[in-house]
C-alpha cells in the first residue's frame, strides 16, 4: 500500500476533503485526523474504561444482553410486519435483494416506525452517543437489514465513512453505527465481521461513482469497494473479529471501521436494527463527489 501524495485539501464549501476518495486511479491510504473518542472519561460516563480503551483501539464493542428478552420480542414482532407488508409492497426506503426480490433493508425506520423511532431515542443509547462523539447527536441514517435462514445475502467489506464522506458529504470521522441483534449471532448464519485497528487508516477507492450509485449500491456495492491488496494488509495487522452475541446484544462500531458479513446458508435467521448516531457539529456538507445529495431516507440532512 502506498500514501496518498496529494496533500492539498479540495475544498467543498467550508470544510476541507481530508479524506479525498474515488479521485485516483489506485488506491492509497490516509492516517485519521480525528479523535475515536470525543470525550473524556468520568466515573458517570455510561462506558466504562476498559470499555471505552477497547473501543478506542479496536474501532468496536459488543455490549452482551444490553436489552431485555421483552424489548427484543417487541421488535422481532415488529419487524416481521414490516418484512410482510413490504414483501409484495414496493417503496423507495425499501431495498430488495437483487434475484429474489426478498426484503433487504427497510431504512429511516427511526422515522417511520414509531416503535423503532422510541428505539432510536433509548436513553442508554444516547448516552453512549453523546459521550462517544463529545456533543449532542441525531440519526444520520436506521435500517432493518434481514438475513433470513437459506437465502440471507452478504455484506462486502466497507467502511461507512467513504461512503457517506463522498457520496453523502460528512465531513469527520464523528459517527458510529450501533448494531442491535433481534435474533441469535452466531458465528456460522453470516455475523457482523469487523478488522480492529482499521478505523485508524482511511482506505481511498477508485472508480468516479455513477449518478444515482444508491439505487444500486443498496443491493449489490460496486464502488467504494476497497481493493484486495489493502483489505489484505489490514486483516494481516489487526486480524478479522466475528461479533457473536444472543438476541438483545449490540455492536457499536465506529464509522471508518472496516466490516462486512458473509451469507447465511444455515436454518437461523439473522436480523438487526442499524442506528447510525452522527454529531451535531459534523452535519452533512455538499458531497465530495461532487453529485446531488441521497435521498434524506439514507442520510439525514437535518
Amino acid at each position: 500500500m502506498s500514501s496518498f501524495a496529494n496533500t492539498e485539501h479540495v475544498m467543498k464549501g467550508t470544510i476541507p476533503d481530508r479524506y479525498p476518495s474515488r479521485v485516483e486511479d489506485r488506491p492509497t491510504v490516509i492516517k485519521r485526523s480525528d479523535p475515536v473518542v470525543y470525550s473524556t472519561h468520568t466515573e458517570s460516563s455510561p462506558l466504562s474504561k476498559e470499555q471505552t480503551a477497547f473501543y478506542e483501539e479496536n474501532g468496536f464493542l459488543v455490549l452482551d444482553q444490553f436489552f431485555s428478552k421483552e424489548e427484543i420480542a417487541q421488535w422481532r414482532m415488529e419487524l416481521k410486519r414490516l418484512r410482510d407488508e413490504y414483501q409484495n409492497k414496493e417503496a423507495e426506503h425499501v431495498i430488495a435483494e437483487p434475484e429474489s426480490k426478498e426484503v433487504r433493508s427497510i431504512f429511516a425506520v427511526h422515522e417511520n416506525n414509531e416503535i423503532f423511532k422510541r428505539l432510536a431515542a433509548h436513553p442508554r443509547l444516547v448516552a453512549i452517543a453523546n459521550y462517544l462523539l463529545g456533543s449532542d447527536t441525531y440519526i444520520h441514517q436506521s435500517r432493518i437489514n434481514f438475513k433470513p435462514g437459506f437465502t440471507g445475502k452478504e455484506f462486502y467489506w466497507h467502511s461507512d465513512f467513504e461512503t457517506w464522506h463522498v457520496e453523502d458529504g460528512m465531513p469527520a470521522m464523528r459517527a458510529f453505527s450501533c448494531s442491535i441483534a433481534l435474533e441469535d449471532n452466531f458465528h456460522h448464519n453470516g455475523p457482523l465481521m469487523v478488522i480492529p485497528g482499521s478505523h485508524t487508516k482511511f482506505i481511498s477507492c477508485i472508480g468516479k461513482t455513477p449518478d444515482n450509485h444508491f439505487k444500486q449500491s443498496l443491493r449489490r456495492q460496486e464502488y467504494g469497494v476497497p481493493d484486495p491488496d489493502s483489505l489484505e494488509a489490514l486483516s494481516k495487522e489487526g486480524g478479522i473479529h466475528t461479533t457473536i452475541g444472543a438476541a438483545g446484544s449490540i455492536v457499536l462500531f465506529d464509522c471508518n471501521t472496516m466490516h462486512g458479513s458473509n451469507s447465511n446458508i444455515t436454518p437461523d435467521p439473522r436480523s438487526n436494527v442499524f442506528l447510525v448516531y452522527n454529531s451535531v457539529e459534523n452535519k452533512l456538507q455538499e458531497p465530495y463527489s461532487g453529485q446531488k445529495p441521497r435521498p434524506s431516507y439514507i442520510a439525514s440532512r437535518t
